[in-house]
C-alpha cells in the first residue's frame, strides 16, 4: 500500500459526524412545522428571500400552533449588515427561535442570526479571514431550516456563508452550535422553482456529491451519503430541469439534504474555493459558478494525481463517481468529467465570462481560491498554472472534455 493510500486508510479510521438534531423529510411534511415550532419556542423571526408574502402559508401554520411569527427579508446573497439588521428585529420583536425558509441565503442568514442572539458582539469578531476569528462559545436560539430549493444543503450544515462587499469577499461564520435545531425538507416547496434556478442548485447538490466523496477528509459515512446522492441527481435533474415532475423534485431534494451532510462533514474542494472567490467579486449564483468549473477542476485534478500521486485513492474514486452517474459499469474517470461537462452544457450554465470576469481576474481569484478553507480537502494540491487553467476554460466555456456517446442520465 503506498503512503497516500495508507494515509487515506488512516483518515477514514478516526473521523466525526455532525448533523442537524432532527431531519423530516417527505412529501407533505410542511404541515407539521406548527407542532414542531411551538416545542422551539413561541415568537418566531422567519428569514425570507425577497418575497416575503410567500411566508404567508407559513404563518398561518405558525399561528395555528400558538407560534407568532415575524417576517425578515434576506435580499440577494447575505452580508454581514443584513445580519446585524436581523438580529436587531430578532431583539426587538423577542424572539426566541429563527425559522430560515427559502434558498441557501435565507438559511444562512437565519443560522447566523441564531446563533449570535447567544453570543455577545459582532458578527465580525467571529468571522474567519476577516474578522477577530473568534470561537462562538455558547448555544443560540433554536434555529429551524426550511428550503424551497434543492442545492444547498445548508439545512445541515455548520457554517453560514456571509458576504462582505467592503471586503469583496465570501467568508464562513462556523461552529457547530450553526447546526439547525430542526431541518424540515418538503419536496412540495421545490415545485415551483423555475429551470434555471433547479439548474444551478441542482448542479450545486452535485458539486457537493463530487467534492467530499474524493475529499482527503472522506469518510465511510459521508462515502455512503454521496453514493447515494450522485445516483438520485444523475437519474433525476435533467428530469426535475425539463418537466419537473414530482418523483424527480422530491430525488433532488433528497440529493441536496444528502450533499450538505456529506460536505459538512468531509469538506469541499477546488470547485467551492474558487466559487467562494468569485462570489466575493461578481454577482453570480453560486450554484452557476460551481456547475462551471466542476468539470475543469474533475480534469485539472486527474491529471495532477496521476501526475504526482498515481497511487492515491482519489484516483479509484473518480473512476466510482462515473459510474454512478453514467450507470456504465466500464466507465472511466474521463468519461465522468465529460459526462458533468455536457450536463452542464444542456442545462445552459453560462460560462464566467458572462457575470463579468476577465482574464486579467485570474491571478488575484487564484491567490484567494488557493487560501479558502475548501481547498485543503481538495484530494491534490493544484500549482497556479493549474488553477489559472481551470479559470480559463470555465471562463470561455469552453468544452475540451465533451464527447460522444457518453450517456446523460438514465
Amino acid at each position: 500500500m503506498g503512503v497516500v493510500a495508507l494515509c487515506q486508510a488512516n483518515l477514514s479510521s478516526r473521523f466525526e459526524f455532525a448533523t442537524a438534531t432532527r431531519i423530516v423529510f417527505g412529501a407533505g411534511t410542511f404541515q407539521e412545522v406548527g407542532s414542531i415550532a411551538a416545542a422551539l419556542g413561541r415568537r418566531a423571526l422567519v428569514v425570507t428571500g425577497r418575497n416575503t408574502a410567500r411566508a404567508g402559508p407559513l404563518l398561518e401554520v405558525l399561528a395555528r400552533s400558538g407560534v407568532e411569527g415575524t417576517t425578515f427579508s434576506a435580499v440577494g446573497e447575505p452580508t454581514l449588515e443584513t445580519v446585524r439588521l436581523g438580529l436587531e428585529r430578532a431583539r426587538s420583536g423577542e424572539c426566541d427561535l429563527v425559522i430560515g425558509f427559502g434558498g441557501g441565503s435565507a438559511l444562512d442568514t437565519a443560522k447566523a442570526i441564531a446563533v449570535l442572539l447567544g453570543n455577545e458582539g459582532d458578527v465580525l469578531d467571529y468571522l474567519e479571514v476577516i474578522g477577530r476569528g473568534r470561537v462562538l462559545e455558547h448555544p443560540g436560539r433554536p434555529c429551524m431550516a426550511i428550503p424551497t430549493t434543492a442545492g444547498t444543503g445548508s439545512e445541515v450544515t455548520r457554517n453560514a456563508v456571509l458576504s462582505s462587499p467592503e471586503h469583496r469577499v465570501k467568508v464562513s461564520l462556523r461552529s457547530p452550535f450553526l447546526l439547525p435545531r430542526v431541518a424540515l425538507v418538503d419536496p412540495e416547496l421545490t415545485y415551483t422553482m423555475p429551470p434555471a434556478v433547479t439548474a444551478a442548485t441542482g448542479l450545486d447538490a452535485l458539486t457537493q456529491l463530487v467534492e467530499p466523496f474524493v475529499s482527503v477528509r472522506a469518510n465511510p459515512l459521508t462515502d455512503a451519503l454521496c453514493r447515494e446522492g450522485m445516483m438520485r441527481v444523475a437519474r433525476s435533474l435533467r428530469r426535475a430541469w425539463r418537466t419537473g415532475e414530482a418523483a424527480a423534485r422530491e430525488d433532488m431534494a433528497l440529493a441536496a439534504l444528502l450533499s450538505g451532510m456529506a460536505l459538512a462533514n468531509a469538506g469541499l474542494g477546488a470547485a467551492h474555493g474558487f466559487a467562494a472567490a468569485l462570489g466575493g467579486h461578481f454577482p453570480a449564483p453560486h450554484g452557476a459558478l460551481c456547475a462551471r468549473l466542476l468539470p475543469p477542476v474533475m480534469a485539472a485534478n486527474l491529471r495532477a494525481l496521476q501526475e504526482r500521486a498515481p497511487e492515491s485513492p482519489a484516483l479509484a474514486r473518480y473512476e466510482e463517481v462515473a459510474r454512478l452517474l453514467t450507470g456504465d459499469p466500464g466507465a472511466t474517470a474521463d468519461d465522468g468529467v465529460a459526462w458533468v461537462d455536457d450536463l452542464v452544457a444542456e442545462l445552459d450554465i453560462p460560462s464566467l465570462a458572462a457575470y463579468g470576469v476577465t482574464a486579467g481576474d485570474f491571478p488575484s481569484l487564484v491567490r484567494q481560491a488557493a487560501a479558502s478553507s475548501s481547498m485543503k480537502a481538495n484530494p491534490v494540491l493544484l500549482t497556479a498554472e493549474e488553477m489559472e487553467g481551470i479559470l480559463e476554460i470555465a471562463w470561455k466555456g469552453e468544452r475540451p472534455f465533451a464527447r460522444t456517446g457518453v450517456r446523460i442520465g438514465r
